[in-house]
């Protein structure tokens, strides 16, 4: 599966935060120019940053997996926590 989500923070602050989120969650990986990636034996998670437009950081996050699958779950947290960044007061909701 494939997410994305537009940031205003930077493409920098976007894989910092990821190469926080993911290890803490089990997920070991490395972060390599504007691609990061994290494994497990849940599957591989793929996040891609890029200026968009020149006003936005558009994340895309890729999964090996399909559907409601767990490594999906953790891709989707990782998008409602990164929505944290852009704004400090965003209440994360949801059980994934």
């Amino acid at each position: 599966m494939q997410y994305f989500y537009r940031s205003h923070a930077t493409p920098e602050a976007v894989l910092g935060f990821a190469k926080d989120f993911f290890p803490g969650r089990g997920l070991p990986g490395n972060v390599s120019g504007d691609e990061a990636a994290f494994s497990d034996a849940r599957g591989t998670i793929k996040v891609h940053v890029e200026i968009e437009g020149g006003h936005y950081t558009r994340v895309t996050v890729g999964t090996s997996d399909v559907g409601e699958s767990e490594i999906d779950k953790v891709a989707k947290r990782f998008l409602a926590e990164l929505h944290t960044l852009d704004e400090p007061s965003h209440v994360v909701r949801g059980a994934y």
